[in-house]
């Protein structure tokens, strides 16, 4: 399964530049690194994105992250993954630009 983070353009650069992230500044201060399924992705962007154009969507697979991988209840009591480690660039299946078309985010085939 892939779980998935959203990223400002220079958060990613900086994370491909030191190959390990601790997350954006709230995920920082929250002390995990916040993600979203697939099928919870799209209102994360519209949400904590609106207005945002420059960004990179980034796919992480479950499995090697293990036992630092929580899910927890959030938006509406919905489970969301938090990972309770700082992400490596290692930990990245893939990563794609997300633009913002005329009616929000503009996300890669397939990931919706």
């Amino acid at each position: 399964m892939l779980i998935l983070k959203i990223f400002r353009r220079p958060e990613w650069d900086a994370f491909r530049a030191a190959g390990v992230t601790h997350g954006a500044p709230v995920d920082v201060a929250d002390g995990f690194i916040h993600f979203s399924t697939p099928t919870q992705v799209g209102e994360t962007a519209a949400r904590h994105f609106a207005e945002e154009s420059d960004l990179v969507l980034v796919a992480v697979s479950v499995e090697p992250l293990g036992a630092d991988l929580k899910w927890e209840p959030s938006r509406g009591g919905a489970l969301f993954p938090h990972l309770y480690r700082p992400l490596r660039l290692s930990d990245v299946v893939w990563d794609k630009s997300l633009p913002l078309g005329a009616t929000g985010h503009i996300f890669p085939e397939g990931v919706l």
